[in-house]
């Protein structure tokens, strides 16, 4: 059943979300159109360069993302405390990063000296701004709007370019994080375009590999195919491992890789029977089971839908949306049957 946006997306039940933009017609986000001959490849670059973009206005963190052939996966952390400790001036000047803003905003900005109903109309347009701000669908829209304009000049027609709406989950706990973050990363490796993490180009899990390596001064790039995009990169939610690091995510980046090679390795079409006999540690504190999570990776599990956490936190969060049912109960009893 088809679910309105405002019954999906509340800070309130979980600020993690799993979104999904997919192109409608034949003509390719991006790789090579083998029945045309024509290559997209270039157009990966416009999705990463406005997520740096909007990661940089929005009060909407990176967590995870991959740009595919014909759609893209980001993982995304809406920060409304950020949002409320901005200054009027930062919301005007985050917005108009964006957009022009309303003619007596321009003038504000030009001059601050103003009368007081004049502040005041400028106030109210500061908080419709800030709300914006702040909103996942706004973020989505900003990204999708500019991509599919620029295609479609680029392909010289009019018309739809996404297939509709992205596509959301709401990830309510920490396993379920780490699990869909897995999912996104992994997706070239599923689709056979990469044989390893730290080979797939337009990923979040090679920009954090390369970032390593950098610090650990052993390698400069990765690949030099992403170079060109090294200043325009997203900025991705550090990995402290710790819960009190309102800016980071809640597991260690050490413990993040490990789970992704390993997981890389299991559903890699070319690498079964290779699968290493240990198992990161991860699994077993945010106790999940490692079959159904290879499962779920390898798309042999489709039973989420809108929401993906442990059986307790969707009976939870179905209480908060005013709904009676989420679908996924049976699934959650698979990938985390530990947790109640």
């Amino acid at each position: 059943m088809t679910l309105p946006r405002s019954a999906l997306v509340s800070v309130q039940v979980t600020p993690y979300y799993h979104c999904i933009g997919r192109c409608v017609r034949r003509a390719f986000l991006c790789g090579e159109d083998a029945y045309t001959g024509r290559s997209f490849e270039h157009r990966r670059g416009w999705i990463v360069e406005r997520l740096a973009l909007l990661s940089s206005v929005f009060a909407i963190d990176v967590a995870a993302y991959a740009v595919m052939n014909n759609h893209y996966h980001v993982v995304l952390r809406i920060n409304a405390d950020l949002a409320s400790s901005w200054s009027v001036d930062e919301v005007l000047r985050r917005w108009c990063a964006l957009f022009a803003g309303n003619p007596i905003v321009q003038r504000y900005l030009a001059n601050p000296a103003m009368d007081a109903a004049e502040l005041a109309k400028v106030n109210e347009f500061v908080e419709l701004y800030r709300s914006r701000l702040v909103d996942l669908s706004w973020f989505m829209r900003c990204l999708n709007e500019a991509i599919a304009r620029m295609a479609n000049e680029e392909d010289n027609c009019t018309g739809r370019f996404w297939e509709g709406r992205f596509k959301s989950q709401a990830l309510l706990d920490e396993a379920a994080l780490i699990a869909c973050m897995s999912y996104v990363d992994l997706n070239p490796i599923r689709a056979g375009m990469a044989d390893t993490p730290e080979s797939s180009l337009f990923t979040s899990i090679q920009q954090r590999i390369a970032a390593v390596e950098r610090s650990d001064k052993t390698s400069t790039v990765i690949n030099t195919e992403t170079e060109d995009l090294s200043e325009v990169i997203p900025r991705l939610m550090g990995l402290s491992g710790r819960l009190d690091d309102d800016h980071s995510l809640p597991f260690d980046l050490k413990d993040y890789l490990e789970l992704v090679d390993w997981s890389g390795r299991a559903i890699h079409p070319h690498k079964r029977g290779k699968i290493a006999e240990h198992q990161p540690k991860i699994l077993q504190r945010l106790q999940i089971e490692p079959s159904a999570l290879l499962s779920y990776l390898s798309r042999q599990e489709d039973s989420f839908h809108h929401v993906i956490g442990s059986k307790s936190s969707i009976r939870e969060a179905a209480a908060k949306l005013g709904r009676t049912f989420l679908q996924g109960i049976a699934a959650a009893d698979r990938l985390f049957p530990q947790r109640i």
